[in-house]
């Protein structure tokens, strides 16, 4: 049996000027192509006759789209499911596609995103996009001599020279032109943790912190435009706040149940945070030779590591050794052959189809059922392409016909160092966020669903980080690592005390990153749920979730949350991160910590939840899998159970 029906969603808010310009019809001004290649099943779409709403300070004209769904098929089921995930997939189709493209204001021909770039009747120019004032404005810091910076720094620095009378050791010219040789520090994020992790003089230390946690400064005024367009978006629509917007159709449902559970989890987490806190205050106290009252922040990086060091006799360096990225992306492949029966296999470019020589193309083949999909990487860090570790849907699954199905096409993009692809060794951290990344990109390329909007990782936002945490456990795992991880010139496999090390090292301070975590994802909520009439700025509300939730203290005119670029991507949904972390640790006990390698789990993880997307609702898909106890349920929202994760980092005495 097959239906086809007209729905129609009021959604696209535009401003009254737009509406009632002459010079373009609406539909144009949307800039809205159903037919793109790209949106895969063809939507026919029709703008009615706008409406003037009225916010506080403007009125706008919502656009009326009426949206004729393609043949679906409805066998099988029952009418609440079919009713609920049509009005899923017309909510997603509008707020993914049509919100996220360009809405133009025909009378200036200033163009706007509701995801980034904001603009004002009357503006000339829209301001920068958030996260591209994160590349360009980074902060610096200028250091002299340079002697008070690492040799191993150096090469991602800059030399700068000032007039000096100092040691000669430290300048360089003769006579009246004699210059102290400093090095400027660019504090972008990769440059200043390794500032804050190496560098040993406390000075230096404070002043990069303070630097790289105080730029972009524009990004204050950006983000306040963000948040109150996002307030107004969610105005128009019908909701108090756009936290209980984006909320909307997650397993959590409301902001009340998101807090609720994140207070919990921060109570949970503060005594082991403390008592980690005061081992770093007793280790600290104890290499330095002046009295030492308290831990400032830019302390932390530098003892942790220290500490980790000599509880465990590790070498970065050395780790890093046994991880040349060429040997990572062989233990993906065999990771994808052992669990599902999958060859990646890499395939030629078409002409024209590489943005840059890095780019690799992986083909997916299993043996019975064909080609699965394609997987772009690019891997490598270069001038000017954004820092970021991210996996991107190019092309969701679909089918076609009874006996057509359109592949998934996906990329995974990160920024490791090195000269060329070959000779790039990545520490352990690298590695276990190439492995996430791989997380997402099995969750596009291994679902099969009707539709592309239901497609991979296109699932309930609090749900999308599961299968990304799930193989973060892996770059853990010895049993799995051994497979592949050897040195890159003697051949050697990774020594299983090395494993244990690495292991032991990242627990040491396992409350400390949660409650970090818990911290950013409170910090996240509170600004999307402030109402913009409030007196407090956005450095106010992040100074004081700090003090009550975090046990370092806040540096007073810092600004970190300027860098915090998941407050664009991932508005009032980090808290997302929280929950993939407690349901991938209930998974990985019950069906993959045995056997990491097993056919029969990693069947089970395909089949009753990877290939799903998000067309099944994911409470379902977590009680077939390891048991409904996995999800409960708070108010009128699921919250994950957190007794895996807890008993993991031994947050229960």
């Amino acid at each position: 049996m097959a239906t086809q029906g007209l729905s129609v969603f009021s959604i696209i808010p535009i401003s009254s000027a737009a509406a009632q310009s002459r010079t373009k019809s609406l539909e144009h001004s949307l800039n809205f192509n159903p037919q793109s290649n790209f949106l895969g099943a063809k939507l026919s779409t029709q703008l009615s006759n706008s409406s003037l709403v009225a916010s506080k300070r403007r009125s706008y004209a919502v656009a009326t789209i009426s949206f004729s769904l393609p043949s679906i098929k409805t066998d099988g089921l029952k009418n609440d499911e079919r009713a609920k995930w049509s009005a899923r997939a017309i909510k997603s189709f509008a707020m993914g596609e049509l919100e996220a493209r360009k809405l133009k204001y025909p009378n200036t021909g200033t163009e706007a995103l509701l995801m980034g770039i904001l603009v004002e009747e009357g503006w000339n120019s829209p301001q920068p996009w958030f996260n591209e004032n994160i590349i360009t404005d980074p902060g610096h810091v200028d250091i002299f001599p340079a002697s008070r910076i690492p040799k191993q720094l150096h090469h991602l620095t800059k030399a700068i020279y000032r007039p000096s009378s100092f040691s000669p050791t430290t300048t360089v010219g003769t006579g009246s032109n004699i210059k102290e040789k400093g090095l400027r520090l660019t504090t972008e994020p990769n440059l200043l943790y390794s500032i804050l992790q190496l560098v040993s003089d406390n000075e230096v230390r404070k002043l990069a912190y303070i630097a790289g946690n105080s730029a972009p400064h524009a990004n204050l005024l950006v983000l306040d435009k963000l948040l109150s367009a996002r307030h107004e978006l969610s105005e128009v629509l019908g909701y108090k706040t756009y936290s209980e917007f984006a909320l909307k159709g997650n397993m959590a449902s409301s902001p009340e149940v998101v807090v609720s559970f994140l207070h919990e989890m921060s109570k949970m987490v503060r005594p082991k945070a403390e008592e980690e806190f005061k081992k770093i205050l007793d280790f600290k106290r104890g290499r330095m030779r002046q009295s030492v009252e308290d831990l400032e922040p830019w302390d932390e990086a530098y003892f942790t590591r220290m500490m980790k060091s000599n509880a465990h006799d590790l070498d970065y360096s050395a780790v890093a050794s046994f991880f040349s990225l060429p040997q990572c992306i062989e233990g993906l492949k065999f990771l994808s052959e052992s669990l599902f029966g999958v060859k990646f296999r890499e395939i030629p470019l078409c002409p024209g189809e590489s943005w840059h020589p890095d780019v690799l193309k992986l083909s997916i083949h299993h043996p019975d059922e064909g080609d699965l999909g394609c997987l772009y990487l690019d891997l490598r860090s270069r001038k000017g392409k954004h820092p970021i570790c991210a996996h991107f849907a190019i092309k969701g699954g679909r089918k076609i016909s009874d006996t057509d199905y359109q592949l998934p096409v996906v990329a995974l993009v990160c920024n490791f160092s090195g000269s060329k692809l070959q000779s790039v060794r990545l520490h352990h951290s690298d590695v276990e966020t190439l492995f996430h990344e791989f997380g997402h990109a099995l969750h596009s390329l291994l679902s099969r669903t009707d539709y592309q909007h239901f497609s991979g990782t296109r699932v309930a936002l609090d749900f999308a980080e599961t299968p990304s945490n799930i193989l973060e456990y892996y770059a853990w795992d010895y049993r799995f690592l051994r497979t592949f991880s050897k040195h890159y010139s003697t051949g050697d496999p990774i020594p299983e005390n090395m494993v244990k090390s690495l292991l032991g090292a990242k627990n040491m301070f396992a409350a400390t990153e949660l409650q970090r975590q818990v911290f950013y994802a409170l910090v996240d909520q509170e600004l999307h749920t402030q109402l913009p009439s409030s007196s407090k700025d956005s450095i106010s509300i992040v100074a004081d979730l700090k003090r009550e939730h975090m046990s370092w203290g806040y540096v007073e005119g810092t600004c970190w949350h300027t860098r915090f670029s998941h407050l664009v991507s991932y508005g009032a949904g980090y808290y997302s991160y929280l929950f993939a972390k407690c349901f991938a640790a209930t998974i990985w006990q019950k069906v993959l910590h045995e056997d990491p390698l097993s056919p029969d789990a990693g069947s089970a993880l395909r089949f009753k939840f990877l290939q799903h997307g998000g067309a099944k609702d994911p409470a379902v898909i977590l009680n077939d899998l390891v048991g409904e106890s996995s999800a409960i349920r708070n108010q009128n929202g699921l919250i994950p159970d957190i007794t895996s994760l807890a008993e993991e980092l031994t947050l229960f005495n």
